[in-house]
This record gives structure tokens, sequence and C-alpha cells, in this order.
């Protein structure tokens, strides 16, 4: 039986492709002509080709310094905030309960981060944090450790990771619960038959079932990670010096501290590349190690 074809129904969706024109590809189309041209002020634009690319990826120039510079913190703090929430998340999601209104209470507990808006964090974790009248910096200084993400670069980052940590690992835990809560239960009453340990139990059976899960969890958080400006803004301002200044916060101060559109439409156009491409990475490896461990246990 032949299937009947409406293209009358395109017109039902065609407003949502003008949307989306607007609201995505016009401002990306306006970043892209910014990128190759330089402007005086005025309003008055040159062309400059890929004259701004070139010294973006120039480690000699200024800003191709800069930009380096913020992109190696970036990757490091992403490596970091991957290696400690991903974890620690299925920690947590392994840790909490199967049934009973403890499973509501702790849903609503591990939530509550998750709902407070990014620049209240960072007020959150400004105030914990000061020496003077700030809960943590007070009780660290009190202990005898010299704390203060102002001036010292290392209490700057254990700040903002730390701050990072207890914002979005929930994220991953809520995640792996959930991947968790989908395996059946005769995956568990087998592996008790066969006298499973705990741990035989987590990498033969629970791990291998939260292998899309945790693939969902580690692309988002990761794109959080890298694409983070709010937070370490509020908390530090990108210092001291620029020890905390991610690539974000570099491009705002190009775009809105110099008013350089050219060099900031650059930057972005060239952070976003490499955001998709990380991310493509990530999902390929985990894809492929997934479909490779498949292949072995039905071998077995």
């Amino acid at each position: 039986m032949d299937k009947t074809l409406n293209n009358k129904a395109w017109f039902l969706v065609l407003p949502v492709f003008l949307i989306v024109a607007f609201s995505a590809v016009l401002p990306l189309m306006t970043v892209v002509n910014y990128s190759v041209q330089d402007t005086f002020g005025n309003n008055q634009f040159f062309w400059n080709g890929v004259g701004w690319f070139k010294e973006l990826l120039d480690p000699s120039s200024d800003l191709g310094g800069r930009f380096l510079a913020s992109l190696g913190r970036n990757l490091l703090f992403s490596a970091i905030i991957l290696a400690i929430e991903v974890p620690l998340g299925i920690v947590v999601a392994l840790s909490m309960p199967r049934d009973g209104w403890r499973v509501a209470a702790c849903l609503v507990i591990l939530a509550l981060p998750l709902l407070i808006p990014w620049n209240v964090v960072g007020t959150i974790w400004q105030i914990f944090g000061r020496p003077d009248i700030g809960l943590l910096g007070y009780t660290l200084n009190s202990l005898g450790f010299d704390y203060n993400y102002v001036s010292n670069e290392f209490d700057a980052w254990a700040t903002v990771i730390v701050m990072d940590v207890w914002h979005w690992t929930s994220l991953v835990a809520l995640l792996c619960y959930a991947g968790l809560k989908s395996i059946p239960d005769a995956y568990y009453q087998a592996a008790h038959i066969d006298g499973a340990s705990r741990w035989a139990v987590f990498r033969a059976i629970q791990l291998p079932k939260l292998n899309r899960v945790l693939l969902i969890g580690v692309l988002l958080r990761f794109m959080d990670s890298f694409m983070i400006y709010t937070e370490p803004f509020v908390v530090t301002g990108g210092g001291p010096g620029n020890s905390t200044t991610f690539v974000s916060i570099e491009l705002v101060k190009i775009a809105l501290g110099q008013f350089d559109l050219g060099k900031a439409a650059a930057l972005s156009l060239v952070y976003n590349i490499i955001v998709l491409i990380v991310c493509w990475v990530f999902y390929t490896v985990m894809t492929n190690a997934g479909a490779d461990r498949s292949k072995t246990e039905g071998a077995a």
C-alpha cells in the first residue's frame, strides 16, 4: 500500500523554522560578518579577512597568547570537574535508597542546588569564602590556613572548583540514579544466585547499563564547565591576576571591555567550534567503547 504524502504539513512547521532562523542563524551570521571586519567606531567597518583568526591562533601575539592561556585554563578546569563530579555522582546515586519516603527526600535535596541561579550561586560562595565574614573563609583561617581567594591563585581555583562540584554534582547523581532504576531486578537476582560481590555487580551490571546515561552526563558537564562564566566572574572576577580568567571571561573583556567586536567575534566562533569538536570526540569515543563492550559480552 502506497503511503500518501501531504506536503502541506510543512506549513505547520514553517513558523518554527522562522523562529529558529531569527534566534540562531541570523545572530550567527552577524558574528561571522563581524569576525572578518574591523572598525574604528562610528559604525564604520573595514574588510579584514581572516586577519583576526590568524592573530587569534598566533601564540606570539597578544590576542593569541591571552586566548591560548585562557583555553588551557578551561581545559584544565573541565578535566578536574569531570574527574570529580562523574565518580562522585555515581557514588551518590549508588548510595541513595531505592524505595520508600527517603527516595523523595533525597531527590528534593539533590535538586535544590540545581534550582539556584548561576549568579546567586556565585554570590553565595563569594560571601561564604570571605575570610572576614564568610563561614568557610573564617573557619579555615581560624584553623591556621592562610585562605584568601582574592589574593591566592590556589585558593581561587579551589573555591571555584568546590563551588562547581557543589552546584552540579547533583545533576550527574540524578542521571545515574535514573539509569540505575531502569535496570531490571532480574539482573540483580541472577548476580545474587551466582554469589557476585558488590563490586562485581557494579562492574558487570550497573556500569555497563549506565553507559548511555554517563555519556549524557559527561557531555552536559563538559559543555557547562567549558563554557562557565557567571560563577567565577562573580566570585573572583577572573583573578587574582588572570588565574581564573577562562575563555568566556576573556571574550567578555574583549567584546564589552575593549569593545573590539572583530576580535571578539573571531574568538567566539573558534570557541564554539572547539566545544563542538570536543563534544563529538567524547560522543564518538564513549559510543565506540560501549559498542565494543556489548560485542565482547555477546561473544562471551
